[in-house]
């Protein structure tokens, strides 16, 4: 998902729409959904008394575990 994907994810997600009416706007799985909410989770609840999301969060922790996995050789891909 692209940083403008989490934002509407953010939004959607915010007016109150289901895990699987935002999957079917974005056009990704509902697991895909589950996972970047989770990725995102800020630890507090938002208005609707859900798990709080925040796009730009997500985005930083997905970079964060990008560097973490460091460079692979083609010998250690397989």
């Amino acid at each position: 998902m692209t940083l403008d994907d989490r934002k509407k994810l953010s939004k959607l997600y915010l007016r109150g729409d289901r895990p699987q009416d935002i999957a079917d706007q974005l056009g990704v799985h509902v697991a895909t959904v589950y996972n970047e909410l989770k990725r995102g989770d800020t630890g507090k609840l938002d208005k609707n008394m859900r798990q709080g999301y925040s796009a730009p969060l997500a985005q930083k922790r997905l970079y964060e575990s990008l560097k973490r996995r460091g460079h692979r050789t083609a010998a250690a891909a397989k």
